[in-house]
């Protein structure tokens, strides 16, 4: 009995350790685990619809927004989510004007996740813009 007990145990271990083999295993291909597919892309969000309703949590209130413009959405490289810009004329808090100030936006599941001023390498400079009607 003890003896059959071992014999199963040895015929399993190699088909137990079947179940661990990735795709860079030199195991033929009908034995490795198969990669997940990616999920499929977002469908590309209405970024002035977003811009407009969640205006106040892009810009500061108090910076009075004005002639608020968006760029269209591209597909971020690095997520499933979207990548827009925003530009909008701002006033400072001691009043001076601040000119147009422009942010990158990251939009996943149709929600601004994360907000940031433009950098060099972000390219919003290059982006069309259209106007954005702020949501009532």
């Amino acid at each position: 009995m003890a003896n059959r007990v071992i014999l199963v145990a040895m015929l399993a271990l190699p088909l137990a350790a079947c179940g661990l083999a990735d795709s860079r295993s030199s195991l033929p291909g009908f034995l490795r685990v198969k990669e997940a597919d990616p999920p499929p892309p977002e469908i590309a969000p209405d970024v002035g619809a977003l811009v407009g309703k969640e205006l106040d949590t892009i810009f500061l209130p108090s910076s009075n927004p004005h002639q608020v413009r968006a760029s269209q959405p591209h597909h971020d490289l690095r997520s499933n989510g979207w990548i827009a810009c925003v530009r909008a004329d701002l006033i400072s808090a001691t009043g001076t004007p601040l000119g147009p100030q422009t942010y990158r936006l990251t939009i996943a599941n149709g929600d601004i996740i994360d907000r940031r001023r433009v950098e060099s390498e972000d390219n919003c400079a290059s982006e069309r813009y259209t106007p954005v009607m702020p949501a009532k």
